[in-house]
């Protein structure tokens, strides 16, 4: 990694005390800020996992991808050399990316890929964000390999908001398919039926114990008895939600997506496609070497992987010397039942946002968001294109919108250059029938309707979106992820939400703040934001399965006053189409 120090020098001006310590101050917040120049080689390389070697795709050779290390203030510029045989994007989930789409990265909505033999340069500024977060491919299901963490340290001499910890360590947990993610993706596009499931979990790219040919490569995390780690768990999976717990050790929940939250203990965390967690673990145990394990969250009726991914956390007394009083297998925490949906709700409704903040309350754009899944009628149920349920395809929608990305170029630059015909800006705020969206729905509603439509919000507008879990071939937990933003959570329920009762138990006072958040199956899940960052911003289920189903669409915030509420311009090298 390599640093750069920017610098800046007074005007010369120094009539009034009050203007050189203005000066001075403004000096001191950029004196420690750094630009940080990666190249980021997508290519290739063999991997071998389940006894099997795949020709995956790895960014600098690495599954998973390198760590980013950055302060808040600091400056990246990634550049992105596409050595694979595929179309690739990147994304850098959680990042504001102030008047900056052009470096968000999801295909087609603010750049066109990158194209094989191809190279774009990501650059962007970390502005009054810190914590963890991650970056990953967002083209098809490239991202099942192509991920990284990104950690963000607060700016020098400022502390976290808890105990130092005596050591960091980033816990990436994945999905591993025993053959080319992409294929089963294409396969699954081709017969309109859901993809083939994982052939098993994994930390930081490794299934471990539980797995054929695993133990040898099981990730490990040495601890000095006693001491005080910070895990920064980040859920990379493409399409699970999963529990992950330490065996005989409380972790204590100090952040969720790079947002300090209220401290509280669990034995179990539930974590979501897209999102991360940091917790404190203490070394208060027995000297020993002891299983932290992840298995699916499954909310929904629908096959899943039911296997687990370990590592191992191992005190340094436990394996030094030939102290065979120990046993040399690990203890296994207890993790809740797969579809333990009681557990799950109790440790979200736990997050708390570490201070009162000042949530929008008047306001302007009242959203009422149905989610979920859907099927797509055949004309000639016996295709091999139609293997969905009863000869159908699957698809998935929002208010009844199935999002079609364009192809012809990206959302963005469409709007930037005026270029009509590439979306529409008719996205209904409101679904267009109501029904009992938990209940029996009539089979007449499960078709939804094709379009690439999205929603216009005027700079600066409140905003509150209610995200209504629908019954539809089934109820799920969708994390829904809005890039380009963070908002307040500000309530949650199970069954269909009452506009009349349920906002006076909404919590406005110190909500947990994230960018991606799980509707409770069956249930609903409120945000509130401030439309504050101008440009095109998509909005999707983190089930990536969902994704290329349409579960999407994408908020189109204008410009407000002047330079600083304006987008900037692109950057000369953005993708070609």
């Amino acid at each position: 990694m390599e640093y750069q120090k920017l610098s800046a020098k007074p005007c010369g001006y120094n009539y009034l005390l009050f203007g050189i310590l203005l000066i001075f101050a403004f000096i001191a917040s950029f004196a420690d800020a750094a630009i940080h120049y990666h190249e980021f080689v997508i290519e290739a390389k063999p991997v071998k996992r389940l006894c099997r070697t795949h020709s995956t795709i790895t960014v600098n050779g690495q599954f998973p991808g390198p760590t980013l290390e950055v302060r808040d203030g600091d400056t990246l510029v990634i550049k992105a050399i596409n050595r694979a045989r595929y179309n690739v994007s990147l994304h850098w989930h959680g990042l504001r990316q102030l008047r900056n789409p052009w470096a968000d990265g999801p295909e087609y909505v603010t750049q066109c890929p990158i194209q094989p033999g191809r190279s774009y340069t990501y650059q962007f500024t970390i502005q009054d964000q810190e914590g963890t977060l991650w970056w990953h491919a967002h083209s098809r299901w490239l991202r099942a390999t192509v991920y990284g963490a990104l950690i963000i340290y607060p700016k020098l001499g400022s502390p976290y908001p808890f105990p130092m910890p005596k050591r960091e360590m980033p816990i990436l947990l994945g999905e591993w398919w025993d053959r080319n993610p992409m294929d089963v993706l294409r396969l699954a596009l081709f017969t309109g039926a859901a993809p083939n499931i994982s052939d098993a979990y994994t930390i930081n790219g490794q299934p471990g114990d539980l797995y054929r040919c695993s133990s040898k490569e099981t990730a490990t995390f040495p601890v000095e008895a006693g001491e005080t780690i910070l895990l920064r768990i980040i859920n990379s999976a493409m399409n699970q939600e999963l529990f992950f717990g330490v065996a005989n050790h409380k972790l204590t929940v100090v952040e969720i997506d790079a947002t300090y939250t209220k401290p509280f203990s669990t034995n179990v965390i539930m974590i979501a496609p897209g999102q991360t967690t940091n917790v404190l673990l203490t070394a208060d145990q027995p000297s020993a070497r002891y299983y932290m394990a992840a298995h699916a969250y499954n909310s929904a009726n629908a096959p899943f992987d039911n296997t687990t991914t370990t590592a191992i956390l191992e005190y340094k007394s436990a394996s030094s010397g030939p102290k065979k009083g120990l046993s040399s297998k690990p203890i296994f925490p207890q993790l809740p039942g797969f579809n333990d949906t009681a557990t799950a709700t109790a440790f979200t409704a736990q997050l708390k946002g570490l201070s009162k903040v000042k949530v929008p309350v008047e306001i302007d754009e009242s959203l009422f968001f149905t989610v979920g899944l859907g099927l797509i009628n055949c004309s000639n149920p016996n295709s091999p294109r139609c293997q969905g349920p009863n000869g159908t395809r699957f698809a998935a929608s929002i208010n009844n919108v199935s999002f079609v990305f364009p192809r012809r170029t990206s959302l963005m630059q469409a709007y930037y250059q005026g270029q009509p015909g590439i979306f529409t800006t008719d996205f209904p705020p409101v679904p267009p029938i109501q029904f009992d969206y938990t209940g029996n729905v009539s089979r007449g509603l499960w078709q939804p309707v094709k379009g690439t439509k999205l929603l216009k919000l005027k700079f600066g507008s409140k905003v509150q979106i209610v995200f209504q879990d629908t019954s539809i071939v089934t109820v799920e937990n969708h994390p829904m992820h809005l890039h380009g933003y963070h908002f307040y959570v500000v309530g949650s329920g199970f069954g269909n939400f009452d506009p009349r009762n349920d906002p006076a138990k909404f919590n406005l006072v110190d909500p947990p703040v994230r960018n991606t958040v799980g509707t409770p199956p069956g249930g609903w899940v409120a945000i509130r934001f401030v439309a504050d960052n101008p440009g095109i911003w998509l909005l999707h289920c983190h089930i990536d399965t969902h994704l290329p189903w349409g579960l999407a669409t994408a908020f189109l915030v204008e410009n407000g006053v002047g330079k600083l509420q304006t987008v900037q311009p692109p950057p000369l090298d953005l993708p070609p189409c």
